[in-house]
């Protein structure tokens, strides 16, 4: 997520670079009383933070409860497994000495080889998690961007800024701030049609 928000944010810088001096050419002198008030009729340029939007997002947040339950029932099934595990662990060191050293010993490779089976289910799991982590992620954002291009193109933007701490946006006024309509308009979409989106 990350790099894909590093991504958008270089993009961003890029684009304002080149709509800055594109427009630069076209300033005059009386660009010092500029007022510092922006008002809803001239933007062209606007802004969302980034996190919220996805973080109110109702769709992410249904998906990402779903997800947790999903990480529940996996932590619960290895827990099951392990403490499965642990007790004929338990009971072959109680009991190892009545066996012969070839029982013993066969018995010490069959609780390697399930020791490492689980291992390697833990580790299934918790790539299948991660995998699905990532597709919801990239589900998500490639709503979002699809919801902000229509937003963008009725409310006649020209360019919606990602706003992230640290990316390529220092500052943004605060009429430029369309995150709450985004977040009310993505969430009103997916509360219409919300069987669309179950999968």
């Amino acid at each position: 997520m990350k790099r894909g928000l590093n991504l958008i944010g270089a993009l961003s810088l890029a684009t304002v670079l080149l709509y800055s001096c594109e427009t630069a050419g076209t300033a005059d002198s009386s660009e010092s009383s500029t007022s510092s008030e922006v008002t809803q009729g001239d933007l062209t340029i606007a802004f969302v933070y980034t996190d919220s939007v996805i973080n109110k997002y109702d769709y992410f947040k249904t998906k990402s409860a779903e997800l947790t339950e999903k990480g529940k029932k996996f932590e619960g099934d290895l827990q099951g497994r392990a403490s499965g595990f642990q007790q004929e662990v338990q009971t072959f060191q109680q009991t190892g000495g009545n066996m012969t050293p070839n029982q013993a010993r066969a018995k010490q490779e069959e609780l390697a080889k399930k020791e490492q089976n689980l291992m390697t289910y833990r580790d299934n799991l918790m790539q299948e998690l991660s995998a699905d982590e990532a597709a919801l992620y990239s589900e998500v954002y490639d709503r979002v961007q699809s919801y902000i291009k229509t937003y963008a193109e009725t409310n006649e933007l020209t360019m919606v800024l990602s706003y992230t701490r640290g990316g390529a946006v220092w500052y943004g006024n605060d009429a430029l701030d369309i995150t709450e309509s985004v977040i009310e308009g993505l969430n009103k979409d997916y509360t219409a049609a919300p069987a669309d989106t179950v999968k």
